[in-house]
């Protein structure tokens, strides 16, 4: 075998596989670090509905959902369900979007965001978990801990206020099935925004 082709095989054999999370099995737990220095753990939650939302305050894609208020408005809504609500930051530090703790929290203020817990996933290994490609992109957990659903945040993949006030939301339009023991629909979505920073 040529030493070229040898290195490529080598090199896709030792490359991890990055699965996507399949909807209606466990979501993958973790543990992280939040914005207040606490740590905080995905099975804390069994028994209630979660929404993990990746976010980036530098995307203009999230910039359109937090300045037209309709993220916030979101959180709000489903955290009044009783659903938990994290939002979680991937980017790797000096990569755009990283923030630490009090970064994180000068964010939820001046957003007026209101997540349950933003966490810190500055080693990307919670979006790896997920396969998270674009902030933001959206999970819905059910209260026994499967997924239920994933993707977009809404149905217009565009970085315009207008539209993020307009829009169908997908990921609200979710929690809201799975509170009332259906199933979503859509389950699958495509996600849609800026890449994700990952650390490597």
């Amino acid at each position: 075998m040529p030493m070229r082709a040898a290195v490529i095989a080598v090199a896709l054999i030792a490359a991890p596989a990055i699965a996507q999370p399949v909807n209606g099995l466990p979501a993958p737990d973790f543990t992280a670090t939040d914005a207040n220095g606490k740590r905080v753990s995905l099975s804390d939650f069994r028994g209630k509905t979660v929404v993990q939302e990746w976010t980036n305050s530098g995307c203009p894609f999230v910039r359109a959902h937090y300045d037209s208020g309709t993220m916030q408005a979101r959180q709000r809504e489903a955290r009044g369900l009783g659903v938990v609500w994290l939002s979680i930051n991937s980017g790797a530090p000096g990569k755009q979007g990283h923030v630490d703790g009090p970064g994180a929290r000068a964010e939820i203020a001046a957003n007026q965001a209101a997540p349950t817990h933003y966490l810190l996933d500055g080693d990307g290994r919670i979006g790896r978990l997920y396969a998270a490609k674009t902030t933001p992109h959206m999970f819905v957990i059910r209260s026994d801990g499967t997924l239920a659903y994933q993707g977009g945040i809404d149905d217009k993949p565009t970085a315009i206020e207008a539209d993020a006030r307009t829009a169908t939301p997908w990921a609200l339009n979710a929690v809201k099935a799975v509170l009332a023991g259906k199933p979503p629909t859509p389950a699958v979505t495509r996600p849609y925004g800026c890449s994700i920073k990952y650390a490597g």
